[in-house]
């Protein structure tokens, strides 16, 4: 660790072994990542909550824990951060919303207890909009969360808080969950990794519908083998959750990158679905190039046609499922975001919500076939670069008006009904410093695989000045 470096800028997986080998303590990382919290988010606003004393406490009792020579667990003693959509035990939870401003959890949910049975130490709640919807990170509660790299930038959403916190050494971990690109837009804007696995293999009991297979929750992290560490903890089975069962925590101990020799690697730089900028298409194009020095790479777009109808059907059914209620017995309690998809919804009838999830069907089994043929897909993470933060969402990309507000996101939201799990790795900046990402997706059900190819592929980047990762400059944050 260089002078200029604390703590908190250490890999989770680093801190786990310097805390297992009591070289340092979880109260003295829990310390640091409050020095640094305390340094740049008020300028930033990712993390909206914190219990210190309690967490404190908590870190005691892991410090004393490796002092009894304890069993540990893959989390131990690690500070974590909590999206503010997930309810927490004694620390505010709000979900975004006025409604629940003062709403402190009774018990926490299912995949925080998961996470704290693994021995994570929940430091803060991370900023997310309302009830998630909506790719930004703004919400009346708490208000705006700025990009790292650029304050006046958006961080995307719903799991921004997340993904700052994490590119600015604030906290080691930290959730997310994915509908349409809420884990995988903000990794990619803040330079971090994220992770949106196969629909199951994170258990997820809060959803309303727990047959759909379109809302996922996922570790976010700064490398790919804390991705790992994390996944070790979150994955596993719940019968509260019908789509779970295939995925155990021990898939994912003692990943080793995967050999790029003779893997097959399609790239498609718009997915043959998506409206894509100049810009965007420019930078993914000179990755492309550099990733076919490594290994075989094919043009090839996956069979994604109808995806912007049958997200649209099947995302607003699910807002009816959640959000209907409040909406209409509390209108003046429901953001512009919330209401709309309600609203939305409301118009679809029993015709178009089957034919849209017959036409899911179709493009999984589409997709299932199209996978066989490759080792994985690349495409970019974002059709358009970080903008302004006051705007919630594009209106047009290269002069061209966008159809809806999700559809700038139509690039991520279609390989969320493929049920395929994508790794997020940045590769790289543009010319205006900001960072860019690529979605690496892999076979259904493969996360371990996806991984290890995610090890070899951040080494490789890691190597190149054009593609490595990049960190914030905190002097430029700091109050």
């Amino acid at each position: 660790m260089s002078q200029d470096e604390s703590l908190c800028d250490l890999s989770a997986v680093e801190l786990r072994r310097l805390i297992g080998g009591r070289e340092i303590s979880p109260v003295e990382l829990l310390t640091d990542c409050h020095r640094r919290i305390d340094a740049v988010n008020p300028v930033l606003n990712a993390i909206v909550a914190e219990d210190r004393e309690a967490a404190l406490t908590a870190a005691r009792a892991a410090e004393a824990a490796v002092a009894a020579g304890d069993e540990l667990g893959p989390l131990h003693g690690l500070p974590l951060g909590i999206k503010d959509l997930n309810e927490t035990e004694g620390l505010t939870t709000t979900f975004g919303s006025p409604r629940y401003a003062r709403h402190v959890p009774q018990k926490d949910d299912p995949l925080v207890a998961s996470l704290r049975a693994a021995g994570g130490i929940v430091a803060a709640k991370t900023n997310t909009p309302e009830f998630g919807a909506g790719a930004n990170t703004t919400n009346e509660v708490y208000g705006t969360t700025a990009n790292p790299f650029d304050v006046r930038r958006t961080c995307a959403g719903s799991s921004g808080g997340s993904a700052v916190a994490l590119a600015t050494g604030m906290l080691p971990l930290a959730s997310g969950s994915d509908l349409g690109g809420s884990l995988r837009t903000p990794a990619a804007y803040c330079g971090v990794v994220g992770l949106r696995p196969t629909p199951g293999v994170v258990p997820m009991v809060r959803k309303e519908m727990a047959w759909s297979p379109l809302w996922t929750e996922g570790p976010m992290a700064r490398d790919v083998g804390d991705i790992a560490l994390f996944l070790r903890a979150m994955a596993g089975s719940d019968p509260r959750d019908p789509l779970t069962g295939f995925a155990d925590g021990k898939d994912f101990e003692e990943l080793r990158p995967l050999s790029l020799d003779g893997l097959r690697i399609a790239v498609s730089e718009d997915l043959g679905v998506a409206p894509v900028s100049r810009q965007v298409r420019g930078l993914f194009r000179d990755r492309v190039e550099r990733v076919a020095r490594l290994t075989d790479c094919e043009e090839a777009a996956p069979p994604l046609a109808g995806a912007d109808r049958c997200f649209e059907v099947l995302r607003a059914v699910g807002f009816l499922g959640r959000l209907r209620k409040l909406v209409e017995r509390t209108p003046e309690q429901a953001g512009p975001n919330v209401a709309a998809n309600v609203k939305l919804g409301l118009t679809f009838s029993a015709a178009d919500v089957a034919e849209a999830m017959a036409a899911q069907t179709r493009l999984y089994h589409r997709f299932i076939d199209f996978m066989a043929g490759y080792d994985a897909l690349i495409c970019p993470v974002a059709s358009i670069q970080p903008f302004d933060k006051t705007q919630l969402f594009p209106r047009e990309i290269d002069g061209q008006p966008l159809e809806t507000y999700i559809s700038w996101i139509a690039i991520t939201y279609a390989l969320t009904l493929a049920a395929h799990p994508v790794l997020v790795l940045p590769c790289g900046k543009d010319e205006d410093g900001l960072p860019f990402g690529l979605q690496v997706v892999g076979r259904r059900g493969g996360e371990a695989d996806l991984l290890r190819l995610g090890l070899a592929l951040e080494a490789a980047f890691a190597a190149d000045e054009t593609t490595k990762a990049y960190k914030p400059s905190l002097g430029q944050l700091a109050v």
